[in-house]
C-alpha cells in the first residue's frame, strides 16, 4: 500500500498547523509562495508518511487530503 498527499496550494492560508501536528515529519514548507502570498506545504519525505490523516483533519482550509493506494497485487 502506498500513499498520496495532495495539497490544494491557492486554499492553504499558511498556519502551517499540518507541518506542526506531522508526527512522521513528512511535511515542510514551500519556499514558494501561492498567489494569495502564502507559503503552503510541501512534502519532503513522502515514504515516512503513517497515513494518519491527521494534516487533512485539522487543516482548517482544506488544502491538504491523504489518499492510500492499494497495490495491484493484492493478496
Amino acid at each position: 500500500m502506498s500513499v498520496e498527499i495532495h495539497i490544494i496550494n491557492e486554499r492553504c492560508k499558511g498556519c502551517k498547523i499540518c507541518v506542526e501536528v506531522c508526527q512522521a515529519d513528512v511535511l515542510d514548507i514551500d519556499e514558494k509562495p501561492n498567489t494569495s502570498g502564502y507559503n503552503p506545504p510541501c512534502v519532503k519525505t513522502l515514504e515516512d508518511c503513517t497515513i494518519c490523516g491527521l494534516c487533512e483533519m485539522l487543516c482548517p482550509d482544506f488544502a491538504i487530503r491523504v489518499s492510500c493506494i492499494e497495490g495491484e497485487n493484492k493478496q
